[in-house]
């Protein structure tokens, strides 16, 4: 016990997962009490080293929150009065199955948001709920936000989240694309504290350069920022591609030896050099050159893309470049470049399944035919499954943990098309902007009332390691996790109950990983159920996998290795050392080769050919990340709902003065779709002709129990002027920046 801890205090060490960068945490509890006394870093923590943002203190805040839910409830004559848990249960399950006996399963639909990603029991619960409910309208916060970067990796390395992730501690040149770590401590890329990762760079002689149409926090402490115009990265990759082979700088070292589609690519980049992209991107060609031959000449470089990349016009073409940069450059696949990390709980044996197969297209959208990508439908496309009458139009809707009616395209649109809906269900710690429009809302337990274990983000860390966080504070008496939630609302869609699904879940990773030829081959079924019934539900499940991993006992009586226990007894995570090559053996495409020039990035080159002839547009919006939030629930925490008002229009000096606003002044900001007012900020960090609004806020809206959140920080949704015509159509992700805007006083 830290010698700060009082007698009567319990410390709990563990990880912070309100976002990607899940910093360690050390957290002081009153037991007696259920009350967290503290949160503040873990210096002994083996990725973060005491780093944590301002978030942490949210963890607290959502258990003690008092608009929080802390029981299920329902909605009567407009308003919610809470129910028990049998009642609630009974009634989604009977509306649902009702649903689907007079209408098909395809008249329910299903809205995942991003913080199931941040916990383990869903990571393994929700599938099995979606499976039961039989739907092809499945819809998820992936197609506003990463889905091209799943394309992109599919094409070119044969798996949908075989993500490159840069290996910033060792890298000798980070050239950022569309990201500011220095806000959101990665995204894709787990690193918590990247000041001190990228102070380290410089210190060690590397360079950082950055390409953003604001001077973002990273840019700031960049050698070099190249303000681009949004929507162009495409065009400015292709260019980089142009230059590496126009000045013989292509060096792909081992890498050639399995990469096919090298001299189709260069014919592709021949007419994308700097000086025929500039009038698009606004970049000086001979700076692009000069970026090139620094990038190319460094002993390790590494290309990394994000959001911004992702949620464009060209967001798949643009993160498939991303990685033709470090594939040309043999900076993929090795120490300093953009590698692939071990998981604790992958599967030891990592030969991969060469099928071939893009899972895109095997079924399409009712009204524009939009196909399905990984099993889901591009979001953009919801309301207007939801409009029209028809076959399998969308009658019934579950959303969990998500918030689209403020996180997705032409919000108002949506937030219409909700309230035509037969029946929803939401299952959520809030009454928010979404689930006001919900029937029935089903509580679980916040991050501390829960254990939990990185299965997502420990893929995409700078650092392999393994990390378990214990539960810190017990449930209030009406909340349930959602590992039960979701497992017997499963069960009861297939009339059987609880039990019965996790007995499936179990059976099946069991055959997966136990018996002759498979990870834990000294071992049968009946032995393996015996060394794993210390543990229930979840954990069990996550016991198997680690114990099946790379770095994992295998089952085998008396050997070292990784197991649960072992993970919770290292109370400060487990570390697995720098990332490793693992290329050409972990490809899953069907030649067994990257594919560098796969035929659908062939034929986009078209689209992207016409771009370059556009004229720009005179004004267009973009969004921008903020360190003191994430999720739209964030703002609902009073330490960080503090200060100024976040969300303001931010502007250009000399933008300003065309539109005719001042700062502290309010603008309308109006597009094809709608429009919203806001505070006017000006500043010379916005490249011209861009503004700036970030996103998650529009608080200020009828039924929203966020008190905090209204009253301090409530802003304007800026979803209300996203277009949900406009998707990447490669991978169905939503555009959401180079957004055409006209800004006006507000009168």
């Amino acid at each position: 016990m830290p010698e700060s801890a009082a007698p009567d205090h319990d410390v709990v060490y563990r990880s912070c997962n309100l976002c990607e960068a899940h910093c360690g945490i050390a957290v002081t509890v009153d037991r007696a009490a259920n009350r967290v006394i503290d949160i503040r870093g873990d210096e002994n923590d083996v990725v973060s080293r005491g780093y944590v943002c301002p978030k942490a203190v949210a963890l607290s805040a959502l258990s003690e929150d008092p608009d929080r839910l802390r029981a299920p409830v329902k909605k009567v004559d407009g308003e919610f009065v809470e129910i028990g848990w049998d009642e609630a249960l009974d009634l989604v399950s009977s509306r649902f199955a009702e649903m689907r006996e007079r209408h098909g399963a395809n008249s329910v639909a299903t809205y995942l948001g991003n913080p199931n990603a941040h916990d383990f029991a869903s990571n393994l619960s929700v599938a099995p709920l979606v499976r039961a409910l039989g739907t092809k309208w499945r819809f998820s916060a992936s197609s506003v936000d990463q889905l091209p970067k799943h394309f992109s990796s599919c094409l070119l390395f044969g798996g949908v989240s075989m993500f490159p992730i840069p290996d910033v501690d060792r890298t000798d040149f980070m050239l950022v694309l569309g990201a500011n770590p220095l806000a959101s401590n990665g995204s894709l890329m787990t690193a918590p504290d990247m000041r001190r990762r990228l102070r380290e760079l410089r210190e060690r002689g590397g360079e950082l350069v950055v390409v953003d149409p604001r001077r973002s926090e990273t840019a700031q402490v960049a050698d070099e920022h190249l303000a681009i115009r949004p929507g162009t990265d495409a065009l400015f990759l292709f260019s980089l591609v142009h230059v590496l082979f126009d000045e013989d700088l292509v060096s792909p070292g081992r890498l050639a030896d399995f990469t096919n589609g090298v001299d189709a690519v260069r014919d592709l980049a021949r007419e994308f050099s700097p000086e025929a992209v500039a009038r698009s991107t606004g970049l000086e060609p001979e700076a692009v050159r000069r970026l090139v031959r620094r990038f190319a000449g460094a002993p390790t470089a590494v290309c990394y893309g994000r959001i911004g990349t992702c949620t464009q016009e060209f967001g798949a073409t643009s993160s498939w470049l991303v990685d033709v940069v470090n594939v040309l450059t043999g900076n993929l696949d090795r120490a300093g470049g953009a590698m692939f990390p071990w998981t604790a709980h992958e599967a030891a044996d990592p030969t991969p399944r060469r099928k071939g197969v893009v899972p895109r297209g095997r079924w399409r959208s009712r009204v524009r035919g939009l196909p399905e990508f990984m099993g889901e439908l591009p979001v953009s496309a919801l309301a207007e499954e939801i409009e029209p009458p028809g076959e399998d139009r969308v009658r019934a809707l579950l959303t969990i943990a998500g918030n689209p009616a403020l996180s997705t395209p032409n919000a108002d649109r949506l937030e219409a098309a909700l309230e035509q809906l037969e029946f929803m269900v939401s299952i959520d710690l809030y009454v928010n902007e979404t689930t006001r429009h919900a029937d029935v809302i089903l509580p679980v337990t916040a991050p501390l009332e829960r254990t939990n274990y990185d299965m997502v983000f420990h893929g995409f860390s700078v650092h392999q390691h393994a990390k378990w966080s214990p539960a810190v504070l017990e449930p209030p008496p009406g909340v349930r996790p959602l590992w039960d939630v979701s497992l017997e609302l499963a069960g009861r869609t297939q009339g059987a109950d609880q039990a019965s699904v996790e007995e499936l879940l179990l059976s099946g990773l069991l055959g997966a990983t136990v018996g002759m030829g498979k990870a834990c081959s000294e071992t049968d079924e009946r032995h393996a159920r015996e060394q794993l019934a210390k543990h229930e539900g979840p954990e069990r499940l996550l016991d198997l996998m680690l114990r099946a991993g790379r770095f994992g006992d295998r089952l085998k009586e008396g050997a070292e290795g990784l197991s649960l226990d072992s993970m919770i007894e290292s109370v400060h995570g487990v570390d697995l050392g720098p990332m490793e090559p693992r290329l050409p053996e972990k490809l899953g495409t069907e030649s067994g080769c990257i594919e560098l020039a796969p035929e659908l990035f062939i034929e986009d080159v078209a689209r992207l050919r016409e771009a370059m002839d556009r004229e720009p547009e005179r004004l267009v919006l973009v969004g921008r990340r903020q360190m003191r939030t994430n999720n739209s629930w964030m703002h609902n925490v009073p330490a960080l709902a503090k200060g100024k008002a976040r969300c303001t229009l931010l502007v250009h000096p000399e933008d300003a003065a065309l539109c005719g606003i001042a700062a502290g002044g309010r603008a309308r900001i109006r597009s094809r779709v709608g429009q919203v007012e806001a505070p006017v900020e000006i500043s010379d960090e916005m490249r011209p002709g861009v503004v700036s609004l970030p996103h998650g806020f529009g608080h200020d809206v009828p039924g929203v129990r966020l008190q905090v959140a209204v009253e301090r920080q409530p802003g304007v949704n800026s979803n209300r002027l996203t277009d949900e015509a406009a998707i990447d159509p490669l991978s169905g992700n939503a555009i959401l920046n180079g957004i055409p805007v006209h800004v006006e006083p507000a009168q």
